[in-house]
């Protein structure tokens, strides 16, 4: 689980809470079950008119990435290939052909299975090229479900506030039903502002971020796969990919 997430999510709540009990109020005054229809609902609505079901799956996985998304291991990934490059260097690159059955990502599989059978450098590039770029268009649209979210939830706050006004300019004359109204018209504006501010464009956010480390490991696959093709010592192989690793010289110095 990523603690920063858990923890950025908690204290946005927490001290919008706080604050609004200093002020004297409480949690129930927040509570407005017709606000949340109207923002709530109003949201989904316009986000299901927008993009189809199959982005929203994606969005939804989004939001589990942000929780419980694990950042790619590059020591392990680098490690794996240099094992493909020292086996195609002792037996061919026909022998990649069984070890990609037990490749660790589907873009490994795919790499090794093409230069087992012999394709061209630019088609393998290709292939995998393509199948990352596939990857990133799908996350790009779940992103853009939680973006769009956060776009429309401060509106719908606003039409929420407009309806709650209506009531209360409806009922002018009884003054016991203006404080529903009231209430209806200023918390559907703060659950919209909440919705877009605290939950789904900081969801957009940090997912887009994961997953740019999880691309970057999909580029160091694409460049060990080449550089297998091009029979490339495994030592050459490591040094090139460890480029990839910013913290490389930091992760040795802790362990020295």
């Amino acid at each position: 689980m990523d603690i920063a997430a858990v923890i950025g999510t908690f204290l946005g709540i927490a001290f919008i809470l706080t604050g609004q009990a200093m002020e004297g109020g409480n949690i129930g005054q927040l509570l407005q079950i017709t606000a949340f229809f109207i923002v709530g609902g109003g949201t989904a609505g316009a986000v299901f008119l927008s993009f189809p079901l199959e982005d929203f799956k994606v969005a939804a996985h989004c939001i589990q990435v942000v929780y419980f998304g694990k950042p790619p291991k590059f020591e392990e990934i680098i490690q794996e290939i240099i094992k493909y490059a020292q086996k195609a260097r002792k037996e061919g690159v026909i022998a990649l052909e069984k070890e990609a059955k037990n490749a660790s990502d589907p873009l490994l599989k795919l790499g090794l299975e093409a230069v087992a059978d012999g394709a061209e450098p630019t088609l393998v590039r290709d292939m995998m090229e393509t199948q990352l770029s596939q990857m990133e268009e799908k996350i790009a649209a779940g992103a853009k479900v939680l973006e769009s979210a956060g776009g429309y939830s401060p509106t719908l706050g606003i039409i929420g506030a407009v309806l709650g006004l209506i009531q209360v300019m409806q009922n002018l004359s009884d003054p016991s039903k203006l404080g529903a109204g009231i209430a209806v018209a200023f918390v559907a504006t703060i659950y919209g502002l909440v919705i877009a501010n605290l939950l789904t464009i900081p969801y957009s956010t940090r997912a887009k971020r994961k997953y740019a480390k999880i691309f970057t490991s999909k580029e160091v696959m694409i460049e060990g796969i080449l550089s297998i093709q091009a029979g490339e010592s495994p030592a050459l192989i490591e040094r090139k990919l460890e480029c990839y690793i910013l913290d490389k010289k930091e992760d040795k110095k802790e362990k020295a």
